[in-house]
């Protein structure tokens, strides 16, 4: 299988931060039922593990590093050995201490804000994370919110965005396997409609390809031309899905959608010593080539759409 003639950006990469790891529906579940019923599930999800590791033979996932410059060496040991040419880091504990990781290494490190819009100075926290942090986007765990993202309140967030241009990154879709989400008032994207619709300016990255919700995306996506797919993670969402599916189908459907100008290259990476999940980027690498992309369609995915919404190129 031929390799890439140019370096590539990931687009969604996670940075992993000592403490910083626990999800909001987790404290609620553990708040609401007890730690004890909490690990019970975990006990209990020994199915899913099972396939998840059985499909992609990870290590064992060590616990994040009490010094983020020693993971910022491992990420810039890891993009140097994979021929990356940036790496786009969606979380890093919180915006100011992702701020001062990119800061660290801003030829290397892109971030992205990602402090929750419900907060009563959300929008000001944004601003201020794009104009003096450094940060260039905005990330959005959307069934992990406490109301609707499509919620009026939100408006002075979508109006900074717009302001800047930046895109944001919004995650629709199951969170989690036992204990998780599989329901919630933002599980599908096309909560977001009349927001993308309304703001024109704001480009809208969708993750893993809807993750569950694919007939959604493309629909939404059909109506929307500021929304974009980002490929990343390991979509093993197509498992449960009630008719036979795979990521190269999801490929050929987006990219006869809505062409690859709007389809953005992820891994989902994020804890060592797996590292860069070469695996993900070799399987969609591998599907792309198998579906007849030329060079110059792949240069998109894999690089310059990111590249393009993030303004790299100035």
């Amino acid at each position: 299988m031929k390799k890439l003639e140019f370096k590539m950006i990931d687009s969604h990469v996670h940075f992993d931060v000592k403490g910083y790891d626990i999800l909001e529906f987790e404290k609620q579940y553990i708040e609401q039922y007890g730690k004890e019923k909490w690990l019970k599930l975990q006990s209990k999800n020994q199915y899913q593990s099972k396939k998840w590791a059985q499909a992609w033979d990870f290590p064992q996932r060590q616990p994040a590093d009490d010094d983020v410059n020693t993971t910022s060496v491992r990420w810039l040991e890891e993009m140097k050995k994979h021929n990356i040419e940036k790496l786009v880091f969606v979380t890093g504990g919180n915006n100011e201490i992702l701020s001062k990781i990119i800061q660290s290494h801003p030829e290397h490190f892109i971030g992205y804000a990602h402090h929750n819009p419900f907060e009563i100075d959300a929008a000001e926290k944004l601003e201020f994370a794009i104009s003096e942090q450094g940060l260039k986007g905005y990330k959005i765990l959307a069934p992990d919110l406490p109301g609707k993202i499509n919620d009026t309140s939100l408006e002075p967030i979508w109006k900074v965005a717009e302001k800047y241009e930046i895109p944001v990154l919004i995650h629709f879709g199951i969170l989690g396997a036992a204990g998780g989400l599989a329901t919630h008032v933002n599980i599908n994207p096309m909560v977001i409609h009349d927001v993308a619709r309304a703001h024109p300016d704001i480009s809208f990255i969708i993750p893993h390809f809807g993750c569950g919700h694919p007939q959604e995306l493309l629909q939404l996506a059909w109506v929307c031309p500021n929304i974009y797919v980002d490929t990343s993670g390991s979509n093993q969402w197509v498992r449960w899905m009630p008719y036979p599916l795979t990521v190269k189908d999801l490929f050929k459907k987006y990219y006869e959608t809505i062409g690859p100008e709007r389809i953005i290259f992820g891994t989902d990476s994020e804890w060592f010593p797996r590292g860069f999940v070469k695996q993900y980027y070799d399987e969609q690498r591998k599907d792309c080539i198998e579906l007849g992309m030329k060079q110059d369609e792949l240069k998109l995915i894999f690089r310059d759409n990111i590249a393009r919404l993030l303004r790299l190129e100035e």
